[in-house]
């Protein structure tokens, strides 16, 4: 069950930093490849998940990685990209190419640069990744907003919810020395429509939106049957990706239906049930995200999910601790990183390396990541190997 395994990784912080994407992608692959106890002479492929679409001037970038280490020159490089699930796009294709025998070691990164542009450019960049015969023009905040009323048309008003996922997460945050916004929210801030928490896209307020981040995260994969010359190893006990189509239109918009079917496949691949998830890091690129989420994963049936996530289910002290990182929402969400990032924290938490994040004792953790309206899913089930 275990083609590969994670060995060594590096993160930088998220947010509005001082480094050029170059300089992140270097900085987050030499401390992945320090933590493992590797050079790149080690390395047999290099793998980098990059989303872009404008946002840096940078469109031939895979072989920045090579920067890191003198021992990576001359070794294959790929871009991966599939928007916001970029970064798992190039963990999988690392994975891919241990499994077949082609490669025993490789270098993954995920980064991004977002804040070298203004927000309309932002914007602008991220709206390529929506069905442009159809959605041109709309922004990721009109198209979760379409969810969230969708699901609050069929089963009442998730405005709490979202209160409470978004408070959640911020309180986490404080906790992770790399997240971008470490500042508590209440609830109630989180709930109410106000000059400092204005409306974004009705009925997405600022406090249910990601951030605009630069950052990169790196892991070192190897043969799995390699994991005992490392000093700790995290493998997969399941991997699977599902994408659906494009258009919003062809979509029920009050539920994450190939999220489900990934979510579903990967319990089966793996031989568990979603009570046997010690915790979770999951996609809140929007609040409504992470509701819906918590309905595909199985926690709560679908039009139950607020009242199970109001009620602390995805709390730290709740069924499925959720995005204790602080998630997208706070922790950042450079785009290509994010894939990369999640692996990177659910396997600190698995071998209780986690600081002030740590829970206690967990044995199996859950990374799903996410590109565009629920149209790129990646499930991974990860355990501590040795």
């Amino acid at each position: 069950m275990h083609a590969a395994a994670i060995v060594g990784w590096g993160h930088t912080p998220f947010g509005r930093l001082d480094l050029s994407l170059e300089a992140l992608i270097q900085t987050a692959a030499r401390e992945a490849l320090g933590d493992a106890g590797i050079s790149g002479a080690d390395v047999d492929a290099v793998f980098l998940g990059l989303y872009n679409a404008g946002l840096t001037p940078d469109g031939f970038c895979a072989s920045m990685v090579l920067g890191a280490d003198e021992g990576l020159r001359y070794i294959p490089a790929t871009r991966l990209e599939n928007a916001c699930a970029s970064g798992s796009a190039a963990l999988y294709a690392a994975m891919d190419a241990i499994a077949s025998g082609r490669i025993n070691t490789a270098l993954v990164v995920g980064a991004e640069k977002m804040t070298a542009l203004d927000g309309a450019g932002v914007t602008r960049a991220l709206g390529a990744a929506s069905y442009q015969a159809e959605e041109a023009g709309l922004s990721f905040p009109d198209i979760f907003a379409r969810f969230a009323s969708a699901y609050g048309e069929r089963y009442g008003d998730p405005t709490l919810a979202m209160a409470h996922i978004a408070a959640k997460n911020h309180a986490a945050a404080m906790n992770n020395p790399l997240a971008q916004l470490k500042k508590p929210l209440s609830v109630e801030f989180c709930a109410t429509v106000s000059e400092k928490n204005p409306l974004i896209s009705d009925p997405l307020k600022m406090t249910d939106c990601s951030l605009v981040s630069d950052g990169a995260a790196a892991i070192v994969l190897t043969r799995a049957d390699r994991a005992q010359d490392f000093r700790r190893a995290v493998g997969f006990r399941a991997s699977v990706q599902v994408n659906d189509l494009l258009p919003l239109s062809a979509k029920d918009m009050t539920d994450f239906t190939a999220p489900r079917l990934a979510f579903e496949r990967a319990y089966a691949w793996a031989g568990v049930s979603v009570s046997d998830i010690s915790f979770a890091e999951v996609h809140d690129c929007f609040t409504i995200a992470e509701l819906l989420v918590a309905e595909a994963m199985g926690l709560a049936p679908k039009g139950r999910g607020a009242e199970f996530i109001i009620a602390g289910g995805t709390g730290r002290q709740g069924l499925c601790p959720t995005n204790m990182s602080g998630g997208l929402k706070a922790k950042g969400h450079p785009v290509g990183a994010t894939g990369v990032s999640m692996h990177v924290l659910a396997a600190r938490q698995l071998c209780a390396e986690a600081g002030e994040m740590q829970l206690p004792d967990p044995k199996l953790g859950l990374a799903f990541n996410m590109g565009g309206g629920a149209v790129a899913n990646y499930v991974s089930i990860l355990e501590r190997l040795s």
